[in-house]
């Protein structure tokens, strides 16, 4: 019989040092290798972002049957989503930073979905003010990545409904229990709105294609945690005579106390770069975070550091290190002892309180016109046929 693995990854638990490329395999996943790389840098027309380059985001589905259609003119859209239960940190703009750069280079649509509903359903002591309140918040800090509004759409569950439902009911006809059972290994316990969750997440992949009668390619950027909500996506859309969804996976970013990744949940004040910190608890934070150093300044500039499990080089390697140059140099310095962890954290704490800044005007802006991109009533063509 295999070994079982020593970490948990679903989409409601992550636990233990992951194994990445052992989750991979388990999952039955797809690597992105060198030439999926260059054939997507060379359709996106430019350099590919830190995250693809440098290897946080490394497993897919199907990506090269995008990369087909597009080049076959026939355009896809993006997806991604976030479930509301308090401030957003560095780490949950990992994906939407990707869907941003993809909707950039390949003027395609964007449907952001925003799940209040699953997390009042998951979380017993939030309440459905709070998740409708955190949703707003957090969507606020999503357009400030930069979106298109004109080519962007949101779905926030509660208040979408009325659009979604009918696509929604078609899907849950597709889904047995046991599947959700399985998948999610849900207890007798759970509420039947956790069950009915997966019916709602898969709306916004077929949407573009239920409302024009046409199947259009949808890729999703999401952490790895979250593939199997579209493993039985996968499973099914054939079968509503759509196409499957591909995904692009990514790593978890560590948290700044080195022990689990960056979370909301539990006790993670200090461990996470919430994006409504202030500067001084930013700085703070920085300063006392987790790295890969040695326990004397000799021993660092005699053996070096280990970057890979250092949680400052982790942000470096996210985003805040935008150049290949500036980034190899750190990582190069930190490993032969030439750069010190101090020093690291020290030339960090500007660049984390520049971004802070330029996010903040940019999520002052997206108030304007946040209200517009919900999704309320669908606009499906007359002659589109049901899905069932």
């Amino acid at each position: 019989m295999p070994e079982e693995p020593e970490f948990t990854v679903t989409p409601y638990e992550v636990k233990g040092k992951i194994d990445y490329e052992r989750l991979r395999e388990l999952f039955g996943t797809q690597s992105i290798g060198p030439e999926l790389l260059e054939r997507l840098e060379r359709a996106a027309g430019g350099p590919l972002p830190p995250s693809l380059r440098r290897g946080i985001y490394y497993s897919h589905r199907d990506l090269g049957w995008v990369l087909d259609e597009f080049g076959k003119h026939h355009p896809f859209f993006l997806y991604s989503g976030r479930g509301p239960s308090g401030p957003l940190h560095t780490s949950h703009l990992v994906p939407f930073e990707l869907c941003q750069w993809f909707q950039e280079r390949f003027h395609v649509p964007m449907y952001i979905q925003i799940t209040d509903d699953e997390k009042f359903w998951f979380r017993p002591k939030l309440t459905r003010e709070e998740t409708a309140r955190w949703g707003m918040e957090n969507l606020l800090d999503i357009l400030a990545v930069g979106f298109d509004p004109k080519n962007t759409r949101v779905m926030f569950d509660t208040r979408s409904i009325r659009a979604m439902y009918p696509l929604a009911v078609e899907v849950a006809k597709k889904i047995p229990y046991s599947t959700a059972k399985a998948v999610f290994g849900f207890p007798p316990s759970t509420n039947i709105g956790l069950v009915f969750y997966t019916a709602l997440q898969t709306v916004p992949c077929f949407y573009p294609s239920w409302e024009s009668g046409r199947s259009v390619p949808c890729l999703i950027p999401c952490g790895i945690d979250q593939d199997p909500h579209f493993r039985v996506t996968r499973d099914i859309a054939e079968g509503l005579g759509y196409s499957k969804p591909a995904l692009l996976h990514s790593q978890m970013l560590p948290g700044l106390l080195g022990e689990r990744v960056m979370s909301t949940m539990g006790d993670t004040k200090d461990n996470a770069l919430f994006l409504n910190d202030p500067p001084k608890d930013v700085e703070k934070k920085i300063r006392n975070a987790f790295t890969g150093g040695r326990s004397t300044v000799e021993e660092q500039r005699r053996l070096g550091a280990v970057p890979e499990v250092c949680s400052v080089w982790a942000l470096w390697r996210s985003k805040f290190a935008p150049t290949d140059a500036e980034f190899d140099g750190i990582t190069r310095d930190c490993r032969s002892g030439a750069l010190l962890c101090g020093e690291c954290k020290a030339r960090l704490i500007p660049k984390v309180h520049a971004f802070y800044s330029e996010h903040a005007a940019r999520r002052e802006k997206a108030k304007e016109y946040a209200e517009s991109l919900i999704v309320v009533d669908a606009k499906r063509s007359p002659t589109a046929p049901s899905a069932g």
